[in-house]
C-alpha cells in the first residue's frame, strides 16, 4: 500500500471553492478505487495550504485508477470545475510508504 498526499496552493479568498472541489472528491476517489483518508483546507496558519490524502495498492493501480477518474462523470466535473475556476494555483504530489509498523492500522481501528 502506498499514500498519495496532494499539497495544494489555493487562492485563500476562494477557500469555499476548495471546500467543493474536496466534498467532489470525496465521492469519485473512493467510487473510482482509492481508499481516501481526506481532504483537508486552511484553519490555522497558512490560508492557502490544503491537502489531499488517500491509500491506493500500488503504482500499477494508480494508474488504473486515474483512468477510472478521468472517465467518471464526477470526476471530469470535478477537474472541469478547477481549470475554470481558477482556485488551485499549483498542486504537487509526493507518494509514501507507510513504514512504522502501528499495531492500529486504519483496517484494525475501532469504529
Amino acid at each position: 500500500m502506498i499514500t498519495c498526499i496532494i499539497r495544494y496552493d489555493i487562492d485563500p479568498n476562494r477557500r469555499d471553492l476548495f471546500e467543493r472541489y474536496a466534498h467532489n472528491w470525496g465521492k469519485a476517489i473512493p467510487r473510482c478505487g482509492a481508499r481516501l483518508t481526506g481532504y483537508f483546507a486552511p484553519h490555522e496558519g497558512s490560508a492557502s495550504l490544503a491537502y489531499g490524502i488517500y491509500d491506493i495498492e500500488n503504482l500499477a493501480a494508480y494508474e488504473t485508477y486515474r483512468a477510472r477518474l478521468a472517465e467518471d462523470p464526477l470526476g471530469r466535473e470535478t477537474y472541469a470545475f478547477a481549470k475554470a475556476e481558477g482556485f488551485i494555483r499549483a498542486e504537487d504530489r509526493t507518494w509514501l510508504r507507510r513504514v512504522d509498523r502501528s499495531p492500529l492500522s486504519q483496517e484494525e481501528a475501532p469504529r
